[in-house]
């Protein structure tokens, strides 16, 4: 049986991290790269970075931050998420993008995402994100925010 186990990095990214850079890097990414550079310059610019483990094993991981582009109200975007080739079609990336979206829940309610190819194009379409034009995302999905307790 295989064991799916999330964990929310906070001082330091896992001990397994480089071998899953080094995976993104011989598949032609640079964002895990990307994502080391911003973590030691600024940790706070992360709201989330979720890791995924399968039997022991770093799998994945994704993190929300800010929308970086000028947006006309407060929108976080998902990024830097990364799943090994030997973990994909194994619902990693399911996995941490849920963990994430928990983590959105009530703060703002558009969440963003730049999909670079057709793989995170169906990914994200999948998830509820819809494609957009015009901007510097890709897709967006719209979240509710919960209505203040209390009445007038």
């Amino acid at each position: 049986m295989t064991i799916i186990s999330l964990e929310r990095a906070a001082d330091t990214l896992p001990a397994d991290f480089p071998a899953l850079e080094a995976d993104a890097k011989a598949d032609g990414h640079a964002h895990m790269t990307r994502l080391v550079a911003e973590f030691a310059t600024d940790r706070t610019m992360f709201h989330a970075i979720f890791t995924c483990h399968l039997d022991g094993r770093l799998a994945g991981i994704g993190a929300i931050t800010n929308e970086p582009a000028p947006a006309p109200v407060p929108m976080w975007r998902m990024r830097r998420s990364y799943v090994h080739r030997d973990y994909r079609r194994r619902k990693v990336a399911r996995a941490i993008a849920n963990a994430l979206l928990q983590e959105v829940a009530g703060k703002v309610a558009t969440v963003t995402v730049h999909a670079a190819n057709a793989g995170a194009v169906r990914f994200w379409e999948a998830m509820g994100f819809t494609e957009v034009d015009g901007q510097p995302w890709s897709h967006q999905a719209h979240l509710p925010i919960p209505e203040p307790a209390g009445g007038p």
